[in-house]
């Protein structure tokens, strides 16, 4: 280990580490186990809420985009800790995506429409001229 300390929100050790093997280094995040998120599926199922899932999903909506993955990580921590203030400890899937997708549109625009593309369901070109309708009147710069 090369350097230990509080996370910025302070609800994680960050530590620094170095591969001994090749040198290499990289960062972990050490948070406390807590009360788990459940999770409501579409159909129903019930399943632990699970950070990775989230992760993967913004990464493929900000492939070759100019979005880094410390950007993905702090959204998915952002959209976890969201969770966690609800008071049932119950989220349905729904609700995941549109935190995810609220916080990819201030991250990228075309990540967020992406993004929506799956977790919306389109199914056709209308589908995604309304999302860009809607990402356009929320995007547009506030003229006083």
């Amino acid at each position: 280990m090369v350097d230990s300390r509080q996370s910025d929100d302070g609800g994680a050790i960050r530590r620094r580490r170095q591969c001994l093997a090749c040198g290499q280094r990289f960062t972990t995040f050490e948070r406390p186990e807590s009360q788990g998120i459940v999770v409501i599926k579409r159909s129903g199922v019930r399943e632990p809420f699970d950070r990775a899932k989230v992760i993967a999903g913004m990464q493929a909506a900000v492939k070759a985009r100019p979005v880094g993955g410390g950007e993905v990580e702090a959204l998915a921590a952002a959209v976890e800790d969201e969770m966690r203030q609800l008071p049932s400890g119950e989220v349905t899937s729904e609700r995941v995506g549109r935190a995810v997708l609220e916080g990819l549109r201030e991250l990228d625009v075309i990540a967020a429409v992406r993004f929506a593309s799956v977790y919306k369901g389109f199914d056709d070109l209308s589908d995604f001229e309304q999302e860009l309708t809607l990402l356009t009147k929320r995007t547009a710069p506030k003229r006083h």
